[in-house]
């Protein structure tokens, strides 16, 4: 069992993507990554990183933090559920101080039996479904399991695209929502504080995905136009 997780960084601030979008949040980076996605403009490397034991972790955010500020802690990295055994002590740990406290949990959603171990003890889902033709790679298979595995969890599915985003995507993204009934939720990718596309080539997209599914919704990330982190 693995006792330790090295930490990127811990910080207070808005959720800018998704249905929650607007909720203050306690953001805890993860550093690595299953997965190396081209568009990816995140920082999840290790150095100037900091390993923490469970313990450790749940310390500092209890005595540094006003938790009941916040409406969730939002597990976050790269990719946290590499670190599925320290987050399921970790999460028992802080839940037995802030029994209220909502776990908040962003993946890639490939690592569907890593998943089950903390499922328990999560309350929100973010879900990316990563298009081949924004990162590359083909993981449809796995986004299937790992949705199978979210019943009973509020789970949304984020869906970033840019202009290479194909027809077959469309239909493949709408037809895991419709088997798992989860909301859909399209991101514009972002170059710096823009998005990739106008809006009249980004509200096309969002009329084709209604067009197979009718639970979609478009959100870009607000975050970058309120200049916050």
């Amino acid at each position: 069992m693995v006792t330790e997780a090295r930490i990127k960084e811990i910080f207070e601030s808005i959720q800018g993507e998704g249905p929650v979008v607007g909720y203050k949040q306690l953001f805890i980076r993860f550093c690595g990554c299953n997965l190396n996605c081209q568009y990816c403009d995140t920082d999840f490397g290790s150095k100037n990183s900091i390993i923490y034991t469970p313990e450790q972790l749940a310390n500092k955010i209890m005595s540094e933090y006003d938790l009941n500020k916040i409406h969730s802690i939002s597990l976050t990295g790269g990719e946290p559920l590499l670190h599925a055994d320290f987050l399921d002590k970790f999460i028992s740990i802080i839940r037995s101080e802030n029994n209220n406290l909502k776990i908040y949990l962003e993946t890639n959603a490939t690592l569907s039996d890593e998943l089950l171990q903390i499922k328990d003890k999560t309350d929100i889902i973010s879900a990316d479904i990563k298009l081949p033709s924004a990162t590359g790679k083909d993981t449809f298979e796995a986004h299937d399991k790992f949705l199978a595995n979210c019943d009973g969890i509020y789970t949304f599915a984020k869906i970033v695209f840019d202009e290479n985003i194909t027809e077959d995507e469309i239909k493949k993204c709408a037809h895991l929502g419709k088997k798992y009934s989860t909301e859909l939720v399209l991101q514009p990718k972002m170059i710096g504080n823009n998005m990739c596309a106008g809006n009249e080539f980004i509200e096309r997209i969002f009329n084709k995905f209604l067009n197979n599914y009718a639970n979609v919704r478009l959100i870009p990330q607000v975050h970058k136009f309120l200049n916050v982190r």
